[in-house]
């Protein structure tokens, strides 16, 4: 019987540590911003690691907090952020970057 609790104290908790996703598109000017655009998310204390948008300007970062988190993307010599929110089923935040005063923003689409 304590192996079967344990058993499950532990399935528990390793579904508490599911990570999140944050995932979508990039776009500017109404098109893509392409491959390799890095895009960066913090999440309380915690950086992770930067990933690459694909061909069509996607991301996919998994981050292991719900709750309020920040992404950055690093464009031409730049980094605008936004905040977002992410949930333990995944979030799709697609992004708009725009330019104003000669420095990127960003938005959610």
């Amino acid at each position: 019987m304590h192996r079967l609790l344990g058993s499950l104290a532990v399935l528990l908790l390793a579904s508490a540590a599911v990570a999140g996703e944050l995932y979508g598109t990039i776009s500017e000017g109404g098109k893509s911003v392409g491959e390799g655009v890095a895009v960066e998310a913090k999440c309380g204390d915690k950086a992770y690691p930067e990933v690459k948008t694909d061909k069509s300007g996607s991301y996919h970062l998994m981050v292991q907090e719900s709750g309020k988190c920040t992404l950055a993307v690093l464009y031409k010599d730049q980094a605008p952020a936004l905040e977002v929110a992410s949930y333990d089923e995944g979030v799709q935040v697609d992004l708009v970057i725009e330019i104003k005063d000669g420095k990127y923003t960003l938005r959610r689409k």
